[in-house]
């Protein structure tokens, strides 16, 4: 019986600038941690500003601020500042930050769309209210591309002609709600030629796929990102499996969240797999495994597909 989607995910609010209050969800923090000596790494971005030890590995560390075009942390105030550590995309990175605020807990339905107001919104994946005041959810995954772009290697699969040609024969829906995430998808699969559809949150993806169910084009495979506002990727799925004209997709999880945690709560709700972002040999060959349990009427709620 697979488990209601219904559940708050926390944020992480803390400040770039004395003012504005920003967020991240909890669920890509591993910790939090005073400022600690840091060691320069030559040639790096701009906005790496050195490394630390961390659990016997080092970790490189971003001034977020600057990253986001803020002003960046001086030297006189980096003694006060905090780390956020952070497990996104198969990755350990510390965010420096200014101040820590503290740790609420949020509806994502309650998160919307970010204003045209909003400036530097190409970082802001969403807004939301907290003691009547607006906060800002960091793009995690827009920052990291620009400071660590991805490299072609993961960008591009290997598939041979047999397995496009399976492929092909799948209507292909993916959602995210992060523009570098539907790029980085949208190259994968363009270069693969393999023909897919794409949409930007959980709300349109649901519309989409029920109202595909009425015709002989329904979508097989479902590819989504988990932490979206509005109806993430945990309660699409959930809406997917409870509705009897579409149940029977393959559901994919394709997240930048890398814990355990979110494979175990996506076997829940009855997704088939949890991929981490972003390799595309990994994805394709997730696919390549719904296409044969659509074919072969295999498709089993909350089981992966091996």
């Amino acid at each position: 019986m697979k488990q209601s989607s219904q559940q708050s995910q926390g944020l992480l609010l803390f400040k770039l600038t004395e003012k504005q209050t920003f967020a991240l969800g909890t669920l890509k923090v591993r910790e939090i941690i005073p400022y600690q000596h840091l060691t320069i790494l030559p040639h790096s971005h701009r906005a790496v500003v050195g490394s630390t030890p961390f659990r016997g590995k080092t970790i490189p560390i971003i001034d977020m601020a600057a990253a986001v075009g803020y002003r960046a942390i001086q030297k006189e105030e980096i003694k006060s500042c905090f780390i956020i550590v952070t497990d996104c995309q198969r990755q350990l990175v510390g965010f420096l930050v200014r101040k820590i605020d503290r740790i609420i807990e949020c509806n994502w339905r309650n998160i919307h769309a970010a204003p045209a107001a909003v400036g530097r919104s190409a970082y802001v994946l969403g807004v939301t209210d907290y003691d009547k005041k607006m906060v800002q959810l960091i793009d995690i995954e827009m920052l990291l591309s620009h400071v660590f772009p991805t490299s072609e290697d993961h960008l591009h699969a290997n598939i041979d002609a047999a397995d496009r040609a399976k492929l092909r024969e799948h209507r292909i829906l993916v959602v995210d709600d992060s523009s570098v995430a539907r790029r980085q998808l949208s190259e994968a699969l363009d270069y693969a030629n393999i023909p897919f559809e794409v949409c930007s949150d959980g709300s349109h993806a649901l519309e989409v796929m029920i109202g595909s169910s009425d015709s002989d084009e329904r979508f097989d495979i479902l590819v989504s990102d988990i932490e979206m506002p509005g109806l993430d990727g945990y309660e699409l799925t959930f809406e997917v499996r409870s509705n009897p004209k579409i149940a029977n997709s393959y559901i994919i999880l394709h997240t930048s969240l890398s814990s355990e945690i979110s494979v175990d709560r996506a076997h829940q709700v009855g997704a088939n797999e949890a991929l981490t972002k972003f390799d595309a040999n990994e994805l394709v060959q997730g696919m390549l495994r719904g296409a044969r349990h659509i074919e072969n009427g295999t498709v089993t709620p909350g089981v992966a597909g091996y």
